[in-house]
């Protein structure tokens, strides 16, 4: 990646308090991910490393939160909005640097769709074997019509593409669809990803514009709940996507797909920001987590209500760590996601932080450094196997999500 334009541009975004549009970032570890292109054999054998997998079934382990990424230059069909190549609108240009460095993209001569998916799989041939990585697409926004809006988008991921590499590359990557509820083909493309594999559909609402307690949803989740195909939705206040309003992300309005059926996973614990009780009259404001804790403890939605722990080590969302691990209740119900490539940008985990918390130990400080900079699927998995609150970290099941993703015969 340009190095220096980067460089200025975080420069510029931290100087006016606007970095990532409000995340708790810290600079104390640094900014640019060093990009070590193999994993040390210390480190591969470290006692960490061996640790967090021992008592797993890593042919069980998929991470089920992972971002393409690229710029379409190899005609794959990848976007990303011209406005984050403006170097006048510094938040957006630095986040999008920020995503090519923590993914360790080469953007030289078309490389970065290429380049993108040989760091993803050379990291999960690190891995131990059996290691499968879900990848997103990423729908348009759409309007009330389902007409696309690029004007209104971030990202574009095509589902085509991802089904396309999971379908190459089918030892290391299973893949994730993303088809907007608004869009006249929706069922259509709902039946076209069933048929091609896809273990899930990803929304982003308040980036895409969904609102999942809209009656106009119904027919398509009648359509979810028979495919047996589960939806990955973001709740809570979004920070990187610029979005149609944080009302969207509302815990609370997901009680519409999982009054239907669908199995539904709360992508990050919605452990962002507050939402209305819409439960209670007067609509008090309340934590999204709260709100999301309050779907989780519900008897009827027991058997179809889950939270992945996608960037809940981030300084923005640590806050809800301790509250997580308290309750091994609910970890057989809680699904671990990288959020690949996030967990590479490294102002974004203050490792610290978490010792400071008695979350971690000490020792854990270096190795994980050194991880980060090698191998960000290996740095995630293992930090959040080596978290534990009074002797107590997740369960095994939260890794061994496969079962989860898997559509029963």
């Amino acid at each position: 990646m340009k190095r220096r334009g980067f460089v200025g541009a975080a420069a510029a975004a931290v100087g006016s308090g606007m970095l990532l549009s409000g995340c708790d970032f810290s600079l104390r570890d640094g900014v640019l991910n060093p990009c070590v292109p193999e994993l040390p054999a210390d480190l591969r054998e470290h006692p960490l490393v061996q640790a967090a997998w021992r008592g797993i079934d890593a042919s069980k382990v998929w991470d089920s939160h992972c971002h393409a990424f690229g710029d379409g230059a190899s005609g794959s069909g990848l976007w990303f909005n011209p406005r984050l190549n403006n170097i006048w609108k510094p938040v957006g240009y630095a986040q999008k640097a920020m995503y090519v460095n923590a993914s360790c993209v080469d953007e030289s001569s078309g490389r970065a769709d290429a380049s993108f998916v040989e760091r993803l799989l050379s990291q999960c041939r690190a891995m131990a074997p059996g290691f499968k990585a879900m990848l997103f697409g990423f729908d348009w926004a759409r309007d009330e019509a389902g007409l696309a809006m690029p004007e209104r988008s971030t990202f574009h991921v095509p589902d085509n593409y991802v089904a396309g590499l999971a379908q190459k590359h089918s030892a290391h990557i299973e893949w994730v669809a993303s088809v907007h509820p608004y869009d006249p083909a929706a069922l259509d493309r709902l039946d076209a990803a069933a048929a091609r594999g896809a273990r899930a559909v990803k929304w982003l609402p308040s980036a895409q514009n969904i609102d999942p307690a809209d009656a106009r949803c119904d027919r398509y989740f009648a359509k979810l709940a028979a495919l047996k195909i589960p939806l990955i939705t973001h709740a809570g206040d979004e920070r990187a996507v610029h979005g149609f309003g944080e009302h969207l992300g509302n815990p609370l309005r997901l009680r519409r797909p999982l009054d239907a059926g669908v199995k539904v996973v709360i992508a990050h614990c919605a452990s962002l920001g507050e939402g209305e009780d819409t439960d209670r009259a007067g609509g008090a404001k309340l934590p999204n987590f709260e709100l999301f804790a309050r779907l989780m403890d519900e008897p009827a939605y027991r058997s179809n209500l889950l939270g992945d722990i996608a960037a809940v080590t981030q300084g923005n969302r640590m806050n809800v760590l301790s509250k997580l691990l308290a309750r091994p209740d609910w970890h057989g119900r809680l699904v671990n996601g990288s959020d690949y490539p996030l967990p590479g940008i490294v102002p974004l985990i203050y490792l610290k932080a978490v010792i400071e918390q008695n979350m971690l130990d000490p020792a854990a400080l270096e190795p994980l450094r050194r991880l980060r900079e090698t191998n960000v699927l290996l740095f995630d998995f293992v930090l959040k196997r080596s978290l534990k609150l009074n002797g107590r970290g997740f369960a095994p099941a939260t890794f061994e999500t496969a079962s989860f993703f898997r559509r029963p015969a």
